[in-house]
Protein backbone atom coordinates (compact mmCIF):
# COMPACT_ATOMS: atom_id res chain seq x y z
CA UNK A 1 0.00 0.00 0.00
CA UNK A 2 1.32 3.41 -0.95
CA UNK A 3 2.15 5.54 2.07
CA UNK A 4 0.54 8.97 2.34
CA UNK A 5 2.90 11.81 1.71
CA UNK A 6 3.32 14.67 4.20
CA UNK A 7 1.35 16.89 1.83
CA UNK A 8 -1.61 14.53 2.22
CA UNK A 9 -1.42 14.90 6.00
CA UNK A 10 -1.30 18.67 5.63
CA UNK A 11 -4.41 18.63 3.47
CA UNK A 12 -6.24 16.48 6.01
CA UNK A 13 -5.24 18.85 8.81
CA UNK A 14 -6.44 21.88 6.88
CA UNK A 15 -9.72 20.14 6.10
CA UNK A 16 -10.21 19.17 9.77
CA UNK A 17 -9.58 22.76 10.87
CA UNK A 18 -12.02 24.12 8.29
CA UNK A 19 -14.76 21.65 9.18
CA UNK A 20 -14.65 20.06 12.63
CA UNK A 21 -12.72 22.83 14.41
CA UNK A 22 -14.92 25.58 12.96
CA UNK A 23 -18.00 23.56 13.89
CA UNK A 24 -16.80 23.31 17.50
CA UNK A 25 -16.32 27.07 17.62
CA UNK A 26 -19.88 27.51 16.36
CA UNK A 27 -21.21 25.11 18.99
CA UNK A 28 -19.28 26.86 21.77
CA UNK A 29 -20.58 30.31 20.83
CA UNK A 30 -24.12 28.94 20.56
CA UNK A 31 -23.76 27.46 24.05
CA UNK A 32 -22.51 30.75 25.48
CA UNK A 33 -25.57 32.49 24.02
CA UNK A 34 -27.80 29.73 25.42
CA UNK A 35 -26.33 30.11 28.90
CA UNK A 36 -26.88 33.87 28.85
CA UNK A 37 -30.49 33.16 27.91
CA UNK A 38 -30.75 30.67 30.78
CA UNK A 39 -29.52 33.32 33.23
CA UNK A 40 -32.03 35.88 31.99
CA UNK A 41 -34.89 33.39 32.20
CA UNK A 42 -33.90 32.21 35.69
CA UNK A 43 -33.91 35.82 36.87
CA UNK A 44 -37.39 36.25 35.40
CA UNK A 45 -38.60 33.03 37.04
CA UNK A 46 -37.11 34.01 40.41
CA UNK A 47 -38.67 37.47 40.35
CA UNK A 48 -42.05 36.09 39.35
CA UNK A 49 -42.14 33.30 41.94
CA UNK A 50 -40.75 35.50 44.72
CA UNK A 51 -43.57 37.95 44.12
CA UNK A 52 -46.15 35.18 44.25
CA UNK A 53 -44.97 33.55 47.49
CA UNK A 54 -43.79 36.54 49.51
CA UNK A 55 -47.29 37.64 50.42
CA UNK A 56 -48.24 34.11 51.37
CA UNK A 57 -45.29 33.35 53.65
CA UNK A 58 -42.20 35.50 54.11
CA UNK A 59 -40.16 32.43 55.02
CA UNK A 60 -40.40 31.23 51.43
CA UNK A 61 -37.51 32.57 49.38
CA UNK A 62 -36.74 32.39 45.67
CA UNK A 63 -33.47 33.99 44.56
CA UNK A 64 -31.22 33.91 41.52
CA UNK A 65 -27.46 34.46 41.68
CA UNK A 66 -25.14 34.91 38.71
CA UNK A 67 -21.87 33.14 39.55
CA UNK A 68 -19.93 34.22 36.48
CA UNK A 69 -19.46 33.14 32.87
CA UNK A 70 -20.07 29.44 33.43
CA UNK A 71 -22.25 29.12 36.54
CA UNK A 72 -25.38 30.43 38.23
CA UNK A 73 -27.82 29.20 40.84
CA UNK A 74 -31.50 29.29 41.68
CA UNK A 75 -32.46 28.93 45.34
CA UNK A 76 -36.02 27.88 45.97
CA UNK A 77 -37.04 27.28 49.59
CA UNK A 78 -35.00 24.25 50.73
CA UNK A 79 -33.37 23.52 47.38
CA UNK A 80 -30.54 24.93 45.31
CA UNK A 81 -30.23 24.23 41.60
CA UNK A 82 -26.78 25.00 40.21
CA UNK A 83 -26.48 25.50 36.46
CA UNK A 84 -23.04 24.94 34.96
CA UNK A 85 -22.01 25.48 31.36
CA UNK A 86 -19.18 23.22 30.26
CA UNK A 87 -16.59 25.05 28.16
CA UNK A 88 -15.84 22.04 25.95
CA UNK A 89 -17.77 20.53 23.04
CA UNK A 90 -18.71 16.84 23.16
CA UNK A 91 -19.55 14.24 20.55
CA UNK A 92 -22.71 12.34 21.39
CA UNK A 93 -22.03 8.80 22.57
CA UNK A 94 -22.12 6.41 19.61
CA UNK A 95 -24.65 4.18 21.40
CA UNK A 96 -27.20 6.99 21.59
CA UNK A 97 -30.36 6.40 19.57
CA UNK A 98 -30.11 9.82 17.91
CA UNK A 99 -27.32 8.48 15.69
CA UNK A 100 -29.98 6.38 13.98
CA UNK A 101 -31.95 9.48 13.01
CA UNK A 102 -31.72 10.78 9.45
CA UNK A 103 -30.80 14.19 10.87
CA UNK A 104 -27.48 12.95 12.24
CA UNK A 105 -26.92 10.38 9.51
CA UNK A 106 -26.95 13.17 6.92
CA UNK A 107 -24.24 15.11 8.75
CA UNK A 108 -22.32 13.66 11.70
CA UNK A 109 -21.08 17.13 12.66
CA UNK A 110 -24.62 17.75 13.92
CA UNK A 111 -23.85 15.22 16.65
CA UNK A 112 -21.47 17.52 18.53
CA UNK A 113 -22.90 19.47 21.45
CA UNK A 114 -22.28 22.06 24.08
CA UNK A 115 -23.67 21.05 27.48
CA UNK A 116 -25.35 22.85 30.39
CA UNK A 117 -25.52 20.68 33.53
CA UNK A 118 -28.13 21.19 36.26
CA UNK A 119 -27.38 19.95 39.78
CA UNK A 120 -29.68 19.78 42.80
CA UNK A 121 -28.38 20.42 46.33
CA UNK A 122 -30.05 21.10 49.65
CA UNK A 123 -29.98 24.75 50.72
CA UNK A 124 -28.87 23.73 54.21
CA UNK A 125 -25.76 22.08 52.73
CA UNK A 126 -24.47 25.55 51.90
CA UNK A 127 -26.05 27.34 54.84
CA UNK A 128 -24.25 25.11 57.35
CA UNK A 129 -21.17 24.53 55.20
CA UNK A 130 -21.70 20.76 55.09
CA UNK A 131 -18.93 20.07 52.62
CA UNK A 132 -19.57 16.34 52.52
CA UNK A 133 -23.19 16.72 51.44
CA UNK A 134 -24.02 15.53 47.96
CA UNK A 135 -25.65 17.13 44.96
CA UNK A 136 -27.06 15.25 42.00
CA UNK A 137 -27.27 15.84 38.29
CA UNK A 138 -30.98 16.05 37.49
CA UNK A 139 -30.75 17.20 33.87
CA UNK A 140 -28.39 18.32 31.17
CA UNK A 141 -29.17 20.35 28.10
CA UNK A 142 -27.37 19.65 24.80
CA UNK A 143 -27.11 22.22 21.99
CA UNK A 144 -25.54 21.73 18.55
CA UNK A 145 -24.26 23.89 15.71
CA UNK A 146 -27.73 24.24 14.17
CA UNK A 147 -29.10 25.56 17.48
CA UNK A 148 -31.08 22.37 17.97
CA UNK A 149 -31.27 21.03 21.52
CA UNK A 150 -32.43 18.09 23.58
CA UNK A 151 -32.55 17.38 27.31
CA UNK A 152 -31.32 14.29 29.09
CA UNK A 153 -32.72 13.89 32.57
CA UNK A 154 -34.75 12.12 35.19
CA UNK A 155 -38.35 11.02 34.65
CA UNK A 156 -40.36 13.57 32.62
CA UNK A 157 -37.19 15.48 31.78
CA UNK A 158 -36.00 12.46 29.81
CA UNK A 159 -38.88 12.43 27.32
CA UNK A 160 -40.47 15.89 27.23
CA UNK A 161 -37.55 17.44 25.35
CA UNK A 162 -35.89 14.51 23.55
CA UNK A 163 -36.85 15.42 19.96
CA UNK A 164 -33.65 17.06 18.71
CA UNK A 165 -34.93 18.02 15.28
CA UNK A 166 -38.08 19.67 16.67
CA UNK A 167 -36.35 21.61 19.47
CA UNK A 168 -35.07 24.93 18.15
CA UNK A 169 -33.31 27.34 20.49
CA UNK A 170 -36.20 29.52 21.62
CA UNK A 171 -36.77 31.54 24.80
CA UNK A 172 -40.20 30.08 25.40
CA UNK A 173 -39.01 26.52 24.90
CA UNK A 174 -35.97 26.97 27.16
CA UNK A 175 -38.16 28.55 29.83
CA UNK A 176 -40.38 25.46 29.70
CA UNK A 177 -37.28 23.31 30.28
CA UNK A 178 -36.21 25.37 33.29
CA UNK A 179 -39.68 25.28 34.83
CA UNK A 180 -39.79 21.51 34.33
CA UNK A 181 -36.44 21.14 36.11
CA UNK A 182 -37.66 23.29 39.00
CA UNK A 183 -40.91 21.33 39.28
CA UNK A 184 -39.01 18.04 39.30
CA UNK A 185 -36.75 19.23 42.12
CA UNK A 186 -39.63 20.51 44.24
CA UNK A 187 -41.75 17.38 43.80
CA UNK A 188 -39.24 15.03 45.40
CA UNK A 189 -38.83 15.21 49.15
CA UNK A 190 -36.32 13.93 51.64
CA UNK A 191 -37.17 10.51 52.98
CA UNK A 192 -35.74 9.28 56.26
CA UNK A 193 -33.21 6.50 55.56
CA UNK A 194 -33.85 2.97 56.86
CA UNK A 195 -33.11 2.77 60.59
CA UNK A 196 -30.47 0.07 60.18
CA UNK A 197 -28.45 2.31 57.87
CA UNK A 198 -28.06 5.06 60.45
CA UNK A 199 -28.18 3.28 63.83
CA UNK A 200 -24.44 3.59 64.41
CA UNK A 201 -22.20 6.64 64.47
CA UNK A 202 -18.55 7.08 65.42
CA UNK A 203 -17.31 9.44 68.12
CA UNK A 204 -15.50 11.37 65.40
CA UNK A 205 -18.66 11.76 63.37
CA UNK A 206 -20.62 12.90 66.41
CA UNK A 207 -17.96 15.46 67.29
CA UNK A 208 -18.05 16.73 63.75
CA UNK A 209 -21.84 16.79 63.83
CA UNK A 210 -21.85 18.86 66.99
CA UNK A 211 -19.26 21.25 65.58
CA UNK A 212 -20.21 21.59 61.94
CA UNK A 213 -23.25 19.46 61.16
CA UNK A 214 -20.97 17.30 59.03
CA UNK A 215 -22.93 14.07 58.58
CA UNK A 216 -23.49 13.71 54.85
CA UNK A 217 -26.97 14.50 53.63
CA UNK A 218 -28.35 14.40 50.13
CA UNK A 219 -31.55 13.54 48.40
CA UNK A 220 -30.26 10.12 47.39
CA UNK A 221 -27.58 9.06 49.87
CA UNK A 222 -28.57 8.98 53.53
CA UNK A 223 -31.70 10.62 52.21
CA UNK A 224 -32.86 9.98 48.69
CA UNK A 225 -35.22 11.13 45.98
CA UNK A 226 -38.71 9.87 46.68
CA UNK A 227 -39.61 7.09 44.18
CA UNK A 228 -36.45 7.88 42.23
CA UNK A 229 -34.80 4.62 41.31
CA UNK A 230 -34.78 5.12 37.54
CA UNK A 231 -31.67 6.07 35.58
CA UNK A 232 -31.09 9.06 33.39
CA UNK A 233 -32.41 8.48 29.90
Amino acid sequence: MKKKQPTDARALIVNALRTKSCMKQDVYHNTVALFEMVKELLQEIADDLAKEVKGHDERLTVTFTDKGATACELRVAGDVIIFHMHTNVFKLDQSHSLWKSSYLEEDELRGYFGVVNMYNFLSDSFKFNRERDLGYLVARLFLNRDKKFFVQGKRQLGFLYDDLLANDLDRGRIKDVLLSVLLYVLEFDLLAPPYDQVNQVTVSEMNELNANLQLSTGKRLGFRFQSDADDLT
